[in-house]
């Protein structure tokens, strides 16, 4: 299979630049000339996507060389691109930041080289005017294989600072693509852990992202920008697919796990014998926003019905559910109104004690203990939460300490931590993974039927995890 779809990465010397909002508002800007345009993050990032998705009607997908491997990219890029006419993939930090210690592992480099993609380098130009050349031929020259197509000046102050600009990169060979001005009506609200999700400000969030669309319509030259996206190489090898990578996937159970063990199609298909679909409710809604596309697409190739639910609105968990999949967010947030939902959080429990399968990451960990900040929550862990003002942020080799829904003590993964709260004790009497940097520990909980920790993990990497929850969900 050749995927030739015209692509773009939006990169930039270092966070900061205006990455979101250019990569963004031309993922809007092509969508209204009709096009049906694929949004790609690099990186974990989980909050970046859901704009892209508003800007596009499509699922944002991330491409993380770290968490996925690298040989993992161009499939995943395939399978979400499949039938667009354009891809735009946001990069993360600078152009050639990655994995801490790693080369340029993970680094949106990396993956535009993997994609053979041109990049468009934005630059914030507000405090420079001769010096952005100097930049630019910095960045275009350092890795011979990357292709700097072009550069689009954001932050520009006005029509005389463009002009110095433009005149100081006419020798650089780099074009200039686009020139932005000043727009504060495009920014978008930060706290703690970054941009404010888009769906805790659905209808600012829909302006915010028209506004970045109609920022790119006028300051950038989309024609050009197609132009360039046309010449990215072709990639070969098949896209990404759930059902082949369910099927495929080596296992991650033991022989006397039963069948855990089976490499075969979804549980609950007919080729296994089964008829029942095991129904697993997903947490979503404003305070659980941290997902990535592919883990429902493995659930439901691996034979589950997923479900959506959210915890700040429903009072029971959907009808019939048979495990229940908690992912990241912001619980501290709305710890209040979590805590008073008081039927869903003991239905919750309730389905904890009676061995129902259940996968928490971040969020969910702390959605799962006694407490956070003080406030009740579903009490099936014993450990309190609590805002803490240290960031803990990094990539993780982890190893399963304790056999679990997930996996048997053994498997290893990749994951990522991302938070500024603290969960007491860190680690229960069976731990869920033990990790090696920043300094070897063990963390998260394994209990009955669940498996809690703050490790984001994607399951792209190791499709057998999904086989396998699914799997304890029919036999729980």
């Amino acid at each position: 299979m050749v995927t030739s779809v015209p692509r773009l990465v939006i990169a930039a010397p270092s966070s900061g630049s205006g990455k979101t909002t250019v990569a963004t508002g031309l993922m809007a800007a092509f969508a209204e000339r009709g096009l049906s345009v694929s949004p790609h993050k690099v990186g974990p990032d989980y909050i970046d996507p859901g704009y892209h998705a508003l800007a596009t009607g499509r699922a944002g997908r991330n491409l993380d060389a770290y968490l996925c491997g690298p040989e993992l990219i161009a499939p995943l890029f395939a399978h979400g691109a499949r039938g667009c006419d354009l891809a735009v993939v946001e990069g993360v930090m600078g152009l050639y930041d990655g994995a801490a210690g790693q080369g340029e592992l993970a680094s949106t480099a990396q993956v535009a080289k993997v994609l053979r993609a041109p990049v468009v380098l934005v630059v914030d130009a507000s405090s420079q005017s001769r010096s952005v050349a100097a930049l630019v031929h910095g960045f275009a020259s350092w890795d011979p294989e990357v292709r700097v197509g072009g550069v689009i000046l954001n932050k520009v102050g006005s029509d005389r600072h463009e002009e110095m600009l433009r005149e100081a990169l006419d020798a650089s060979g780099v074009p200039v693509l686009g020139a932005l001005r000043r727009a504060p009506q495009v920014d978008t609200p930060s706290r703690h852990l970054g941009l404010v999700p888009v769906a805790e400000r659905r209808a600012d969030a829909v302006d915010a992202v028209r506004a970045m669309a109609a920022q790119v319509r006028r300051g950038c030259d989309l024609d050009a920008l197609s132009a360039l996206a046309r010449g990215a190489g072709e990639l070969s090898g098949a896209a990404w697919d759930p059902a082949g990578a369910v099927a495929s996937a080596p296992s991650v159970s033991r022989a006397e796990d039963g069948p855990g063990d089976r490499a075969s199609a979804g549980a609950g298909s007919p080729g296994n014998g089964r008829l029942r679909s095991p129904r697993i409710a997903v947490a979503g809604g404003a305070a659980f926003t941290f997902s990535y596309a592919e883990h429902a697409e493995l659930l439901t190739a691996a034979g589950a019905e997923v479900v959506v639910f959210d915890p700040l609105r429903d009072e029971q968990l959907p009808d019939g559910t048979d495990g229940l999949v908690i992912g990241g967010g912001f619980p501290e947030m709305y710890a209040p109104e979590l805590s008073a939902n008081e039927p869903l959080r003991k239905a919750v429990a309730e389905a904890a004690v009676a061995g129902a399968p259940v996968a928490a990451e971040c969020a969910g960990l702390l959605y799962l203990s006694r407490e956070l900040d003080g406030r009740p929550m579903c009490g099936v862990l014993d450990a309190t939460a609590r805002m803490d003002e240290r960031l803990t942020l990094g990539y993780r080799d982890a190893v399963a300490v304790s056999d679990s829904v997930l996996a048997v003590a053994g498997t290893r993964m990749r994951g990522h931590e991302f938070h500024r709260t603290v969960v007491e004790p860190g680690a229960g009497e069976s731990p869920a993974w033990g990790v090696r940097a920043p300094r070897p520990r063990v963390e998260g909980f394994v209990r009955h039927g669940v498996h809690a920790s703050y490790l984001h993990t994607h399951w792209a990497s190791a499709p057998g995890v999904a086989r396998r929850f699914v799997e304890r969900c029919l036999t729980s």
